[in-house]
């Protein structure tokens, strides 16, 4: 029979709450961090979770970091493309911007 910490469910039903009001992607490192050391702690030192997943774990959670950070810069080069093509079009297209 699993015993589970009233804390640790506690912690988990705050994630969850919070995902669902936000969505994932409010979600950051401090949330991941909390829940990985949550499931650290809680987990059954007779059978604890295996390396290989948690490496699985950790290495999804930086390549989605890596994914919103490149999801900024396309935006932000989106954003100044446009501002050089309305100023194109506003000047002519012989013109020097």
């Amino acid at each position: 029979m699993t015993t589970i910490n009233t804390q640790a469910a506690s912690a988990a039903n705050t994630a969850t709450s919070t995902t669902a009001q936000s969505g994932l992607g409010s979600l950051g490192e401090k949330d991941f961090l909390t829940l990985l050391t949550t499931e650290l702690k809680q987990q059954d030192p007779t059978q604890p979770v295996d390396q290989k997943d948690m490496l699985a774990q950790m290495a999804q959670f930086s390549s989605l970091s890596a994914v919103n950070t490149s999801n900024v810069t396309l935006s932000d080069i989106a954003g100044k493309l446009d501002t050089l093509i309305s100023a194109t079009k506003a000047n002519g297209p012989g013109a020097v911007v």
